[in-house]
């Protein structure tokens, strides 16, 4: 979703946390406060660990100079060991912790993408850039989980052991504390423009990710390979991938590159600075400003606190830099239009209005759809035929409600399309559709899904698979409806037409006042077609029935036969009226004589 002048819109950083975080805490709450609380002891340990040392050299030192006994080094060293061994057992409940969370945090954050996907308007799939958008999303919630993580456990762990040796480090020279903050600054810097160099090359590289996507897919799914190999294209499906390849590595290393120099400049700023805070902390000794001790576990842990400085800027704020495109693009996702919310009932069951409808898919040069009108009385069957691209299908994701049209108006069972919640207007409408889905599910599962919300028992599965032509006690089934129908999960695989007649049993199964058949049966002969569909007649008896064919055969079992070209209707009548007209049906009719001779002299 673009700003007028095409640009992203700005998420700043406040909003981007402010969106992010109550998910986050809201994913385990009870789990997060115990990994908080041993997070925070977990770094204090460390601090504890360098103050301990320093006493236990102050001891030695006494001792060897015979002011103390050995009594009181053995006491420190005893100490010592606790909180050591404190330390290292905090160390792995923390790392435990911190792996546990994240895999537990991915449920609810992707289950945001899915239900998001869910509520978007279905036209916004017929554009590139929502594929894109979901694409960044998918990507971009890991990444937003990881920034929540890499917050938490900074004020969490990082954060008390820095205060701890700040306040320490004070108390023995201030210039010390002090020294260490300014060291790192430059090295901060350079993370923010990283930032903003990530975020240019996340919106590059979505597009390019995808696209790889689709050329794996050309060679290696299930559904594409063999026509890709049977046609001699894995050639061409490589070469568009590793030339996909190349242009994102070579984009990627454009931004590592840029990247990369900032942090060589600043790392030398840190080693120069490095160097200064040693040099600082030799002169307070040899000035008598901090004991042997002091000097002692401060010298000792001082690079330990450089690491751990550099890993918190470096790694943990480079991280968050790195992640905030993907994040950003994460919430721009979530902020896609919706279609409304409304929900209400029907108050014309069964009733199809649509007034003036005018459609254009994205980018598309010229309109689908051109000032259509059409009526479906409750109980009525209509057939709409017409030449492939005439706008048949589009007017059906119209009617349904599937898509919102961009002028006129539809009405289904008296609810308005534009205003009215998609569980609402789908609520008591099924459809069988040409691309229809094949779930890699039971039989059982596969004809459920038409309608989850019945309690559905077997007799009725079977009632409904025969009257689509599903055989379910043939040797297609050997385990009947608890076939298995995915043969890369040890099932069975059934032929086209097969998965059809599931298809349309899957909609048939639906309890609707509205059901459309858009091209389902392509994969079917057209002999077995009209008594499909002459079986689909006896069914639908009484409710509102659409029926969208290329074969005209089929669309004589309709009240009424609308026939379009280029984007409107251009004729309307019951089959034989129409051969009367003898217009553009009478045309199609003619080119198709043949095969419905055949149908009517085998019935």
């Amino acid at each position: 979703m673009k700003n007028a002048d095409g640009t992203q819109p700005k998420i700043s950083l406040w909003l981007l946390l402010r969106r992010t975080f109550p998910p986050f805490l809201k994913a385990v709450p009870l789990f997060l406060a115990g990994w908080t609380l041993i997070s925070i002891l977990h770094g204090l340990s460390w601090g504890v660990e360098t103050l301990v040392n320093a006493h236990l050299f102050d001891a030695v030192a006494e001792a060897v100079t015979g002011n103390q006994g050995l009594t009181a080094v053995l006491g420190m060293l005893a100490v010592l060991g606790i909180v050591t061994l404190l330390s290292q057992v905090l160390n792995g409940v923390d790392n435990f912790l911190y792996m546990v969370f994240l895999q537990r945090a991915e449920g609810p954050f992707n289950r945001r993408i899915l239900q998001k996907a869910g509520r978007l308007d279905p036209l916004l799939y017929e554009n590139a850039e929502t594929l894109d958008d979901i694409n960044k999303a998918q990507n971009g919630s890991t990444r937003a989980i990881q920034l929540c993580l890499t917050i938490v456990s900074t004020l969490t762990f990082y954060l008390p052991y820095f205060i701890f040796m700040g306040i320490y480090l004070f108390t023995l020279k201030p210039i010390l504390a002090i020294s260490l903050l300014v060291v790192f600054l430059p090295t901060l810097i350079s993370h923010l423009i990283r930032s903003t160099v990530f975020t240019k090359y996340e919106d590059y590289a979505a597009p390019m990710r995808r696209q790889m996507t689709s050329y794996e897919e050309a060679v290696c799914s299930r559904e594409l390979f063999r026509e890709t190999r049977l046609l001699g294209g894995f050639s061409f499906f490589l070469g568009k991938y590793l030339r996909s390849i190349k242009l994102l590595n070579k984009a990627t290393w454009k931004a590592e590159g840029t990247t990369g120099l900032w942090d060589l400049i600043t790392r030398l700023i840190t080693i120069v600075g490095y160097g200064g805070v040693l040099f600082l902390l030799i002169d307070a000794l040899l000035k008598g400003d901090i004991t042997i001790g002091a000097f002692a576990a401060v010298f000792s842990s001082i690079g330990m606190l450089f690491g751990i400085m550099e890993e918190v800027i470096c790694y943990r704020i480079g991280s968050i830099s790195r992640d905030l495109g993907p994040i950003r693009n994460y919430l721009r996702f979530l902020e896609l239009p919706e279609r409304p919310a409304a929900e209400a009932a029907y108050t014309r069951p069964g009733s199809v209005e649509a007034q003036h409808l005018t459609f254009t898919y994205p980018s598309a040069d010229r309109p689908s759809l051109q000032d259509v009108s059409l009526s479906l009385a409750p109980g009525e069957t209509v057939a709409i035929v017409g030449p492939n691209g005439a706008g048949k299908t589009t007017l059906v994701k119209l009617l349904t409600g599937l898509y919102p049209p961009q002028e006129g108006s539809v009405f289904l069972g008296g609810l308005d399309t534009c205003t009215t919640a998609p569980s609402s207007l789908c609520s008591a409408v099924s459809g069988v559709f040409q691309q229809y889905e094949r779930y890699k599910l039971t039989l059982r599962d596969n004809i459920f899904l038409g309608d989850i919300r019945r309690e559905g028992t077997d007799e009725e599965l079977l009632e409904t698979a025969a009257q689509a032509g599903v055989l379910v006690d043939s040797d297609a089934y050997p385990e009947g409806l608890d076939t298995l129908l995915a043969r890369e999960f040890d099932g069975v695989d059934v032929s086209g037409g097969q998965w059809q007649r599931i298809a349309i049993a899957r909609g048939l199964y639906r309890t609707s006042d509205f059901i459309v058949l858009d091209e389902p049966t392509a994969a079917i002969d057209p002999l077995e077609e009209s008594n499909i569909y002459r079986r689909f007649a006896e069914i639908s008896r009484g409710k509102t029935a659409l029926i969208v064919t290329h074969r005209l055969g089929s669309a004589r079992i309709a009240d009424r036969i609308v026939v379009m070209d280029e984007g409107r209707i251009v004729e309307s009548g019951t089959h034989e009226e129409l051969l009367r007209k003898d217009g553009k049906y009478t045309q199609m009719w003619q080119a198709q004589a043949q095969y419905y001779t055949e149908s009517e002299a085998e019935a």
